[in-house]
């Protein structure tokens, strides 16, 4: 009888454990910040090479950025945006200083962002060295925050630092400024292939953008 008393708990399944309760399990459990790690790792490295181009860097500020969360994770407070929010806030600022100690930024030209970027889970779709057609850093970074890493308004304006409603407003001004670009862009490409009907992948490109502005 006295063994029903003394069994041993069973062991929780932390891949079922949502990020509220992970994270207040990780500010004692290292099992939990594991958790967490596993589950945010690929995608704040992929955010980081988008901003950086860079492999080698990547990997070095994404290890950054874990090692500063767990150092500062016992005084994260939930203030009703994603734990993944402050992870990309603190990547954010990383990738800040990165660009600001080398005195220059990375520039994604705007054909190949949108025709190869937008249909691609590969971070090596969205960067290129050359510096044509580019579109600023900060809206760069909307468009990956909100094509690629699909969060909300909200949890863009925390990571970038402004209120929600300058988000909506840069984001409706930043599909604007493509529509139009994607509009000359188009008028500058053959209509057939050959004698086809072969389509353009800006074609695909300006569907994904007319989606985004409903």
């Amino acid at each position: 009888m006295m063994k029903l008393f003394n069994r041993k708990p069973k062991p929780i399944d932390l891949k079922d454990v949502p990020d509220t309760e992970l994270v207040e399990l990780a500010k004692t459990s290292k099992d939990a910040f594991g958790e967490l790690y596993e589950r945010y790792v690929t995608k704040i490295y992929n955010y980081i090479y988008y901003r950086t181009g860079n492999h080698h860097d990547a990997e070095d500020l994404t290890a950054r950025v874990f090692f500063r969360a767990i150092a500062h994770i016992e005084t994260y407070t939930d203030r009703g945006v994603p734990f993944q929010a402050w992870l990309y806030r603190i990547a954010h600022n990383l990738v800040a200083n990165w660009h600001r100690d080398r005195g220059r930024r990375k520039i994604i030209p705007l054909d190949e962002f949108i025709a190869s970027g937008l249909r691609s889970e590969s971070p090596d779709a969205y960067t290129e060295d050359r510096e044509e057609r580019g579109l600023p850093e900060e809206r760069q970074q909307l468009l990956v925050l909100k094509f690629v890493e699909r969060l909300s308004n909200a949890e863009v304006g925390v990571i970038m630092d402004r209120t929600e409603g300058a988000i909506k407003s840069l984001y409706h001004r930043t599909l604007i400024a493509l529509r139009n670009d994607l509009q000359a862009l188009q008028s500058d490409q053959p209509g057939d292939v050959e004698g086809g009907n072969q389509r353009h992948p800006l074609d695909d490109a300006a569907g994904l953008l007319k989606r985004a502005q409903k």
